[in-house]
């Protein structure tokens, strides 16, 4: 399970909404708890930096990435997952997905938009090989407290 405050889904769905056509990403900072259950604590949108077509590819920002590594030190926080959105396609990884599973820890959050507007939101974690995704419940709460949402789960 991954919990989210609302506002984190509100950074998500603006930069999907905003994108469309394109996919958008970012990264995803916050906890590991018990269980291998997560706690989101930050939102970092990226660049789409992808070589190849914005429509059904995504690639963070390098600079994104180290920047974000760099405000995680001496913290409890850690860079848990990335997010992007298949614009007129549904949230399921999509052969692309699977190819570009180079860290299976990092969780997968996929947002569908459809007519510019996020119709569904899932999450995934990669496992095995070959590489496959399952599906990861996702809680959300309107708390701004990040130790609260670390409690819940």
């Amino acid at each position: 399970m991954i919990a989210f405050q609302l506002a984190h889904l509100k950074v998500m769905t603006e930069a999907a909404e905003a994108a469309y056509p394109l996919e958008c990403c970012g990264l995803i900072a916050g906890f590991r708890g018990a269980d291998d259950d997560l706690v989101a604590s930050r939102i970092v949108p990226s660049a789409n930096l992808a070589t190849t077509s914005h429509r059904d590819s995504f690639e963070v920002d390098p600079k994104v990435r180290f920047d974000l590594m760099r405000d995680l030190e001496d913290t409890d926080e850690d860079i848990i997952g990335h997010y992007h959105s298949h614009p007129d396609h549904p949230a399921q990884p999509s052969e692309t997905d699977l190819s570009m599973v180079y860290e299976p820890d990092l969780i997968w959050i996929i947002l569908s938009v459809q007519q510019a507007r996020v119709a569904d939101t899932r999450a995934f974690r990669a496992s095995g090989d070959p590489v496959s995704f399952a599906p990861l419940d996702i809680h959300t709460s309107e708390s701004n407290d990040v130790q609260s949402l670390e409690t819940d789960i």
